[in-house]
């Protein structure tokens, strides 16, 4: 990535970001979509944790992701001796913030984030973490406009989270889920009101390191 830009601030962010949902929501595609503009048709179940590592820019400030895929998980850590014990590496508790994923057209997978939230508010201090609600698959979700607008609601009004629906099939709204993830953190380190995102041409080349 080129760095030589004179407004470009050299100072780098380290952020962790976890995404989590049910088996079968797109979380990978998502993320290879956005990492490497790539989705693959044949579903394979990701059974281990997959790291990714591109870079982004905010409003001139330069920040290193490490974007931390994760299989399945059946409850969040509620303190460090669980994380330790279940899930030794994935960073859960001190993520810089989290992307929780839904499958548009599954009610059920919607409930096993609403739980995996609940336990997070109830494990860890979410102040300045932000949390993204995704509704993933929208290319399929023509009848299921009610449950649609149910969650919207839900997330938006009284969750006040983030919430974007996207398609990672057709890379529909995954640079836009990304930007205002990366908005809200950049407004939490720079306390400042966010303008705009620039995604260099690096992030086409960027590696994708599988652990």
């Amino acid at each position: 990535m080129t760095t030589s830009h004179p407004t470009i601030d050299s100072d780098q962010q380290k952020i962790k970001l976890a995404v989590l949902g049910a088996p079968g929501v797109g979380k990978t595609s998502i993320v290879k979509q956005f990492v490497c503009n790539h989705f693959e048709e044949e579903y394979e179940p990701t059974d281990r944790k997959h790291v990714y590592l591109p870079s982004v820019i905010i409003n001139d400030h330069l920040y290193e992701l490490k974007i931390i895929d994760c299989p399945y998980i059946p409850y969040f850590p509620v303190n460090s001796l669980y994380e330790f014990t279940d899930f030794r590496g994935y960073g859960l508790r001190n993520a810089t913030a989290y992307i929780l994923v839904y499958d548009v057209t599954s009610e059920d997978s919607f409930q096993y984030i609403k739980s995996l939230r609940d336990q997070i508010l109830e494990s860890r201090n979410m102040h300045d973490v932000p949390l993204f609600v995704v509704g993933n698959k929208h290319d399929l979700s023509d009848e299921r406009g009610k449950f649609r607008r149910e969650v919207a609601n839900l997330v938006k009004k009284q969750w006040k989270c983030g919430y974007v629906e996207c398609s990672a099939k057709f890379n529909w709204h995954i640079v836009l889920l990304f930007k205002e993830l990366m908005k809200a953190v950049d407004f939490i380190d720079y306390g400042h009101k966010p303008t705009a995102v620039r995604v260099q041409d690096a992030l086409r080349r960027n590696r994708c390191v599988i652990l």
